[in-house]
């Protein structure tokens, strides 16, 4: 099926309201009320299933009721999507001379731009991406957030490997310095993304990625304390600040084992992927991560060097639901510019241009 019959499908059912929802670097990149420990213990055990089915008519609801519009209308495009066509994503890069750099160069090598784009609160820099984020919203484009931070949400990549917290029981402790030092880094951005939700702009938030690599501060205290910080901050983001215009992705690292143990519930999680900057459809890793969520939950390839190509993915029986390309030379050396070509080209892969007009 030509990937411009299924946007025309997708926006068709969309203005016709056809789709309900049922409650429901490998080591190359080596991100009213808080909630008490014994409150995120607890929730982070109670994982319930999705009930909902995915079908071509239908998506599954966001884990937050009280969603905007706008972060419904994104994440039913998604599950639209999901097994119809891959989207294509890019993350950027601000010091190679030009904030467009990845871009200017998939362009000029495809006469396309990618869908997604990636950006990065690292070093505080929560005006300068919430401006690119507001630019590519007006474009028509999708915008996806991480954060590279030390345990004390500041800094960049190079805290986020070298800090750690040194006791996690006093961190979801209110009360103690160490809660109120982890709660206030974390409402730094909480208190940018509220500036986004003003401008009615969803966001794909993607926190602490490749959380079971070991590598980062949020994934050093093991998969139990991993769960309570993904717990804490869904539940400070969401219930506290109201930012009902996040659609939750929970990003895996290439080391595709164990993933189960470090999933904080069907209830915290929109979007679920893993990363890998191995060559190929790394569908081991798809299978993985499907392993945990199951078959209706949207599974993403958030981050990647090499793009597969289309005929991995289908050789592969892979259906990542987009890719998104790590900055600099991750796309400008490690793709071949005739397999860029051919991939942003293809009918398969969604791009810029042919996503729909949101409302």
């Amino acid at each position: 099926m030509k990937k411009q019959f299924l946007v025309f499908v997708t926006i068709a059912a969309m203005l016709a309201n056809f789709v309900s929802c049922s409650s429901d670097d490998d080591n190359s990149d080596a991100e009213s009320k808080g909630i008490s420990s014994s409150d995120v213990q607890s929730q982070s055990e109670e994982s319930v299933s999705s009930e909902g089915t995915m079908q071509e008519s239908s998506a599954l609801e966001l884990d937050n009721p009280n969603a905007t519009p706008e972060a419904v209308q994104l994440y039913e495009y998604l599950c639209e999507m999901y097994r119809q066509g891959i989207i294509s994503g890019q993350q950027e890069s601000t010091w190679m001379g030009s904030e467009q750099y990845e871009f200017d160069y998939i362009y000029e090598q495809t006469g396309k731009y990618p869908a997604i784009r990636g950006l990065d609160y690292m070093n505080d820099d929560f005006e300068g991406v919430n401006r690119r984020a507001a630019e590519w919203h007006e474009k028509g484009g999708i915008v996806t957030i991480c954060w590279h931070c030390g345990s004390d949400f500041s800094g960049s990549w190079a805290e986020s490997l070298d800090t750690s917290i040194s006791d996690w029981d006093k961190a979801f402790t209110e009360g103690t310095d160490e809660y109120e030092t982890l709660i206030a880094g974390m409402d730094k951005g909480a208190q940018a993304l509220l500036k986004l939700q003003e401008l009615d702009i969803p966001v794909i938030w993607r926190p602490f990625h490749e959380l079971d690599g070991g590598w980062f501060w949020w994934g050093k205290g093991g998969a139990e304390n991993f769960k309570k910080l993904w717990c804490l901050m869904y539940d400070r983001y969401t219930n506290h600040w109201g930012l009902n215009n996040l659609i939750w992705t929970l990003g895996y690292s290439g080391n595709g084992r164990g993933y189960d143990n470090w999933y904080p519930g069907d209830e915290y999680v929109d979007i679920a992927g893993a990363d890998s900057y191995s060559d190929g459809a790394n569908a081991h890793l798809y299978d993985e991560v499907e392993d945990v969520v199951g078959s209706e939950l949207p599974i993403c390839f958030h981050e990647c060097g090499r793009i597969p190509t289309v005929d991995q993915l289908e050789s592969g029986d892979t259906d990542w639901v987009w890719f998104m390309t790590w900055h600099t030379e991750y796309i400008t050396d490690h793709n071949d510019t005739d397999d860029l070509n051919e991939i942003y080209n293809h009918e398969y892969v969604i791009t810029l241009d042919e996503l729909p007009a949101w409302n």
